[in-house]
């Protein structure tokens, strides 16, 4: 059996508006809307509790701004120093997880994983595009999920960084951001 839709599946969603969200059904599975809100919230308080400076990157943001992508994981850019490295321990445990640093041993990269609940943060502290931490969090909104806020950033910033990163997963989803950061300044206008 094969993951993906069939092609008449595929030519039916073509009516929909970009900001529609349709369900489609086949006799394989079923996909509709996610809501990331209530991990969201939980990883809100989590950062408000460990006093963890952060702001988040990626698509996980660039769906906060309205950009129909996806993503099974939340990115977020902070400052690496001794003291946010044990605030990150702190929030791994208020997160029921734990630390890792994959791949690349002398990367900035660390994954914050909790298995059971398929919870994996990234946590770097350089970003492609990204000329400083104190530069992105300025130009971030704070988005409130619950009584805590989470540092959002620019859609501007998230485009440069995935254009200088140049993955093809970066690449595929530019069309997509663009046209959203678009539509949100003809919205402003």
């Amino acid at each position: 059996m094969s993951g993906s839709l069939p092609a008449e599946a595929i030519s039916s969603l073509d009516h929909f508006e970009d900001s529609e969200l349709p369900c489609v059904v086949n006799s394989m599975f079923e996909v509709s809307a996610v809501n990331a809100e209530p991990v969201l919230k939980q990883i809100a308080e989590a950062l408000y509790a460990s006093r963890l400076a952060a702001v988040l990157i990626g698509n996980a943001a660039a769906a906060l701004h309205g950009a129909p992508v996806t993503t099974l994981d939340f990115d977020f850019m902070f400052r690496k120093t001794p003291t946010n490295l044990r605030k990150l321990k702190i929030l791994a445990d208020k997160l029921g997880g734990h630390i890792l640093k994959p791949y690349y041993p002398l990367s900035d990269l660390y994954r914050l994983v909790n298995e059971d609940r398929g919870l994996q943060l990234d946590f770097m502290s350089s970003l492609h595009g990204v000329k400083s931490f104190a530069g992105l969090r300025s130009r971030a909104t704070q988005v409130y999920f619950g009584s805590h806020p989470l540092w959002v950033a620019d859609l501007e910033d998230i485009i440069r960084s995935k254009r200088a990163l140049g993955r093809p997963k970066d690449r595929a989803v530019l069309e997509i951001l663009e046209k959203t950061r678009n539509e949100k300044e003809k919205e402003k206008a």
